[in-house]
């Protein structure tokens, strides 16, 4: 049995990147990002297109877009409402654990 070797980069939330550097960290057409973009699943920094910066949470939000699009085949409004829900349930579960915590203090 072979082994796998998986490499990566870490990106820190306060990372910005160009929509050409966000495509290529996504594996995805420049194209799919402007949608996103459209749609309100991404909203980047700058008004320009050449001028726009994407942060670090959004190379999570792409990420997690494209693999809803090409995974459940989810249309592009659906990713939307998904990832607004899934971010959502995500804070609602950082609150109750930080409840949990000072309740147990």
């Amino acid at each position: 049995m072979g082994k796998k070797v998986l490499t990566g980069v870490i990106v820190e939330e306060s990372a910005e990147l160009s929509l050409t550097e966000l495509s290529h960290a996504c594996s995805t057409s420049t194209e799919w990002l402007i949608e996103l973009v459209d749609e309100g699943v991404l909203e980047p920094a700058g008004r320009l297109q050449t001028q726009w910066r994407f942060s670090g949470s959004s190379l999570k939000r792409a990420r997690t877009a494209r693999r809803l699009y090409e995974d459940l085949n989810i249309n592009l409004s659906g990713i939307a409402l998904a990832l607004d829900l899934m971010e959502e349930i995500e804070a609602m579960r950082e609150r109750l654990r930080r409840l949990e915590t000072s309740d147990s203090t």
